[in-house]
Formats: C-alpha cells, structure tokens, sequence
C-alpha cells in the first residue's frame, strides 16, 4: 500500500524567508521551489520532501521531534552543522542524557536542535541492533 510512497514532512512557518535560508543554507537541503499553493519544498534523501506551510499566525511548536535525519557519523554531521550556525541542545533527564550533544540510545546515537520557527529536529545514527 504506502510503503513505496514517498513522505512529506509538512512544517508551518511564520517566517518563509529565514525558514527557507536555514534548511538550505544550514542543513544544506536541496530547494525544489514554491508550490503553487504557497508551499516551499525541499527534497530530502531517499525520496522524501520538506515542505515548509506558511503560517503567518503562528502555531504551537510540538513537544516532540518533529523531523530526524538519519546519517553514517552523527558525530562528523554535528560538526559541520555547528560549524553553519547549528545549535543543539543538551539533556540531563532521567533516561536521556546527551554528552558532546549525543544520547546513546539501545539501537541508535541521537542529537536534537530546533529550527527557527522552534520546531524539534533531530540527527540519528543507527547502531545496527535489531529491535
């Protein structure tokens, strides 16, 4: 049924501009252009698209994680993106606790920042143990 469907990952922003800027000059996603109605895609690895939904009301930023990459070195992703401007968050909590901005996770290494609208991104990189 959908498991050859391409995703969207839709995220509503106040700002285009500066949310258009980040994921492609930040994250370094490839721009795909204006929809015609209003969206702004980006193509992402693996067939997916980004597709930023201007919002200029605004909305609640979700609690959660709202996007993940998956990547081969989360350690070597984290530099680059630190070195364009990328900050992420550290975590102390019961069950999460991030060193040098990574969790080690039982089945992946994880790092979490947010985009400028305040949306919760997320790196993961996979520690190859079934589930």
């Amino acid at each position: 049924m959908l498991t050859h469907a391409p995703a969207t990952t839709i995220l509503p922003v106040v700002d285009m501009e500066r949310a258009r800027r980040f994921y492609q000059e930040k994250l370094g996603l490839q721009p795909e252009g204006v929809q015609a109605n209003g969206r702004y895609v980006f193509r992402c690895g693996g067939g997916a698209t980004l597709a930023l939904v201007p919002k200029p009301e605004g909305t609640r930023a979700a609690q959660h994680t709202a996007l993940s990459f998956q990547v081969d070195d989360i350690e070597a992703e984290i530099r680059d993106l630190e070195s364009r401007g990328v900050v992420f968050a550290d975590y102390d909590l019961p069950g999460l606790k991030t060193r040098n901005h990574v969790c080690v996770l039982p089945t992946e290494k994880a790092a979490w920042f947010r985009d400028p609208e305040g949306n919760i991104l997320s790196l993961h990189e996979s520690l190859g143990k079934a589930s």
